[in-house]
């Protein structure tokens, strides 16, 4: 078994500015020895305590699901994929971000029974405040749609919530591509201690992505300090090579991401990974119509849950994608992060 320990973890990626904040040491470490303290986003810390250091104990769950130990290994461009859409959700979602595809799949997914729970990230509606949970009900599903995952906050650490104390089995996974990574080296490792966890995930959804944000530095600093935008204003968030701002009052505000550097998590400029490329379905809204996300089919995984949502009457695919589009902000998150 892998003797690594949290401090060649800590060695490799979280002193040199790495760590993507995904959570999954934090949701796979044995002992619950490893946190995100309080108002810090670099990098986790660990209690005083690690099975390897204290007790000669093998383990190295936490260096072996890091998106970031290689990252030479990681996505780029498109990726593996059997098929490009455009959907649009035939349910009524309220707060949809784009088409509102991805809630239409995990919705039927949860009321067929296909999934029993579903990790994500909601958002306080009155502070925008991002927190990672798990969701069981495709009502509660629907009412937290459109909860941005521009911002930071340690996703997969709720993965130890759901399969361990919850004992969820049939569990569906939303986030970011470096999660997405982490969830796929999840599956992927003969780790003794992650199998618990890969025999729960059922399904990966991947959000494309050119970087995430710090919460306060985006929504407390660049928005509300600086424009004088409060949390409560603020309708929807979208991140199309620029972060637009769309507000109650039907106002539209664009900032440029040069602009936002400072709110940018540092381990975000190592990521070469726009499309999610380790999940079963990636999705976004660049390269399709207004009204509809583009679903990046990878794999028979995916296939089957877009199908199940289409039979179901809750999905619908339409519309031409832009293929090019997508691309062209692949290539942009490939070369930024090789200067």
């Amino acid at each position: 078994m892998d003797t690594k320990s949290f401090k060649d973890l800590e060695a490799a990626v979280w002193v040199t500015g790495l760590c993507s904040g995904c959570g999954a040491c934090v949701a796979v470490c044995p002992a619950d020895a490893l946190r995100f303290a309080p108002g810090e986003i670099d990098a986790p810390e660990n209690i005083g305590y690690c099975k390897v250091e204290n007790d000669s104990v093998p383990c190295g769950a936490c260096y072996a699901v890091c998106p970031r130990v290689d990252i030479a290994s990681q996505g780029a461009m498109l990726g593996p994929h059997r098929d490009i859409v455009a959907a649009r959700s035939v349910l009524p979602v309220a707060r949809r971000q784009s088409g509102g595809a991805v809630t239409a799949i995990l919705a039927n997914a949860l009321d067929e029974g296909l999934i029993d729970a579903v990790v994500t990230v909601t958002s306080d509606p009155w502070t925008m405040r991002p927190s990672s949970a798990v969701i069981t009900s495709s009502d509660v599903l629907v009412q937290h749609a459109g909860s941005r995952y521009s911002w930071w906050v340690p996703l997969l650490a709720s993965l130890k919530e759901a399969v361990v104390t919850r004992k969820y089995r049939r569990v569906a996974v939303v986030g970011v591509p470096c999660a997405a990574r982490a969830v796929q080296m999840i599956r992927e490792s003969d780790h003794d201690l992650l199998r618990p966890y890969a025999k729960a995930i059922r399904l990966v959804i991947g959000l494309f992505c050119t970087e995430i944000f710090d919460y306060a530095r985006l929504i407390e600093g660049k928005l509300q300090s600086e424009s004088q935008i409060r949390p409560w204003e603020i309708r929807r968030l979208d991140i199309k090579g620029k972060l637009d701002v769309y507000l109650q009052d039907e106002r539209h505000i664009s900032i440029p991401l040069a602009d936002l550097e400072e709110s940018v998590r540092p381990g975000c400029r190592v990521c070469t990974d726009f499309t999610a490329v380790g999940a079963d379905i990636s999705a976004g809204a660049v390269g399709s119509p207004d009204g509809y996300t583009t679903l990046i089919i990878r794999n028979d995984i995916g296939r089957g849950f877009v199908d199940q949502a289409v039979w179901q009457g809750k999905l619908a695919l339409d519309g031409k994608v832009d293929i090019t589009a997508i691309e062209r902000l692949a290539v942009k998150k490939a070369e930024r992060s090789a200067e």
